[in-house]
């Protein structure tokens, strides 16, 4: 005949190994090393790096203008748009109370780049082009370090 003992409740914060012994499973990589940032997040890094050297010069004629990433453009072109292909970026002009903006599009980017400098630099080309396209100037304008040919 078998005792009937009760069995303690798991105390709060207790640590316990797993199934298979190997303890708890924590995060691969310190969330502060530069690894453990997303690839969205990295790009997302790369627009915020160009719009801050944009606005070094460009501040007071970019006032209001916001900026975005997404990660596919919509299926549909817009309606000023007649070129053929999948965008990288596009600019909005102001309508009603929304303000006008400029939005990059991570994937189609993220194909056209071979590597991580390559991808800087087109971020950086895609931007520069949006908002020359919004003032009405030329990329090379806007940033002398302009390089097109995308």
């Amino acid at each position: 005949m078998r005792a009937n003992h009760p069995v303690p409740p798991p105390t709060a914060g207790v640590r316990r190994r797993d199934r298979r012994g190997r303890g708890p499973r924590g995060p691969l990589m310190p969330a502060n090393l530069p690894a453990a940032r997303t690839r969205a997040e990295r790009f997302d890094d790369l627009v915020v790096a160009t719009v801050v050297r944009i606005e070094r010069s460009w501040a007071r004629q970019i006032a209001g203008l916001e900026f975005a990433v997404e990660d596919v453009p919509p299926s549909d072109p817009a309606p000023w748009e007649h070129r053929r292909g999948v965008p990288m970026g596009r600019y909005f002009p102001a309508d009603g109370a929304l303000a006008p903006r400029v939005v990059v599009y991570r994937r189609p980017v993220e194909e056209r780049a071979n590597d991580r400098e390559d991808l800087a630099e087109l971020v950086r080309t895609v931007v520069v082009e949006q908002v020359a396209h919004m003032l009405g100037r030329n990329p090379e304008d806007i940033d002398p370090g302009y390089v097109g040919d995308w």
